[in-house]
């Protein structure tokens, strides 16, 4: 070795700081435990050095460049390797990171879960980032590095937090799920809520120096599969729903329409008719009117007339002061005498054609009863027009004939 390179030799021992190829390691071991006196130390301004000696933890020098020389650094006095005549100092040293370290990946598969809406079985699969800052080096070293080299690679470092964490995280999504009543669909949408509630349910790192700040980028996705079966269980669930929706919109249709009638009735009953009852006769007897302009049952004066004592009747049945006066409060045009006033509740009676029933009209005689053969023929043309059955018309026409 010449004396250039044993220059720089030593001067590369006198100068002691972290490569560039390790700055982005959380925790790099000086490879050198033999410290020349008088040595520089720089460290970083987003880390700490700590210093060690037989396991046993020394000291710590904050950012900035440090001559190391007991004078200005006391600590250093149990550092001092007095066979060497106190030229050396015996240490491990530390460079551990102070300032959060983000961008640590997260992910994979949760357990197998049930849809609190669609009941459905799948398992989900969440990725995405976080970061985490070191908040005790002395703890975190100790408690959980150790004072081995590492392996150069912060996944490694970092594997069993990022275990832990991802726990948490299956607890906080089973427990949104549960508590809110969301369907794993939606949780895509959640992502800040499900975020600030992660990092609350974030495992407790203080027995290892370090603390969960917050969560970067995550995203919930499913397998194929998986995502066809909550599709179509979605699409069932919404064509339920909207049927329910018109089923509602319907009945709230049909309230509204009985409310109008109704305020539209007693809006009538108190400024015509007075009470229910007049309205309610008049009610029936505007139907038996409308029985006969569509035609009713019957057909001529006699139909006209039976429609007439129908409607009468039953207004007198729904208010007994009808029924007590005996007569009708009104009779028709075409049962009323010529020269008879309209309506007059004394009009002359008998009066040809009135039918029979009608109040205060004369009865008329009874008819002759109908001969078999009519009978007969009545009851043929009832089957003709399938108003009976063959063993109806059978029936009949045995009765109709033991009477020969």
């Amino acid at each position: 070795m010449g004396i250039f390179d044993f220059v720089k030799s030593g001067v590369r021992e006198m100068m002691i700081a972290r490569p560039d190829a390790a700055k982005h390691l959380i925790v790099y071991k000086h490879p050198d435990q033999n410290i020349p006196f008088w040595s520089q130390l720089t460290v970083d301004s987003d880390e700490c050095a700590l210093f060690f000696k037989d396991g046993r933890y020394m000291g710590y020098l904050p950012t900035g460049r440090h001559t190391l020389q007991t004078q200005n650094i006391p600590f250093l006095n149990n550092l001092v390797n007095k066979f060497t005549g106190g030229d050396v100092f015996i240490a491990e040293i530390f460079f551990v990171k102070t300032q959060p370290v983000r961008g640590v990946p997260f992910g994979g598969p949760l357990e197998s879960m049930e849809d609190p809406v669609l009941y459905e079985f799948v398992t989900p699969r969440i990725f995405g980032e976080f970061s985490l800052v070191v908040v005790d080096p002395v703890r975190f070293v100790v408690g959980y590095h150790g004072q081995c080299g590492g392996s150069g690679d912060n996944d490694v470092v970092l594997s069993w937090i990022k275990g832990k964490f991802f726990m948490s995280v299956k607890t906080v999504i089973g427990q949104v799920c549960a508590q809110q009543q969301k369907s794993l669909l939606n949780l895509g949408g959640m992502s800040m809520e499900l975020g600030a509630r992660i990092v609350q349910s974030a495992p407790n790192l203080e027995e290892i120096g370090c603390k969960i700040l917050e969560i970067g980028n995550f995203n919930i996705n499913f397998a194929a599969e998986d995502q066809k079966l909550l599709r179509e269980a979605n699409k069932a669930r919404g064509e339920a729903r909207r049927g329910i929706g018109v089923a509602q919109d319907t009945a709230r249709a049909k309230q509204f329409e009985l409310d109008q009638r109704f305020q539209q009735d007693a809006r009538y009953v108190q400024q015509l008719a007075g009470n229910w009852q007049n309205y309610a006769a008049g009610q029936a007897m505007m139907g038996a009117g409308q029985g006969m302009a569509q035609g009713g049952d019957g057909s001529g004066v006699a139909g006209l007339g039976a429609q007439v004592a129908i409607g009468a009747g039953l207004a007198q049945a729904m208010n007994p002061a009808l029924a007590a006066q005996g007569q009708p409060q009104f009779v028709p045009p075409h049962m009323q005498q010529p020269g008879a006033p309209q309506g007059y509740p004394g009009a002359p009676q008998g009066y040809p054609g009135a039918p029979q029933g009608y109040p205060g009209a004369p009865q008329a005689a009874p008819a002759a009863a109908p001969s078999i053969e009519q009978r007969l023929e009545r009851l043929g043309e009832l089957k003709s027009k399938g108003l009976i059955t063959d063993e109806e018309f059978q029936a009949r026409k045995a009765k109709i004939l033991e009477e020969i």
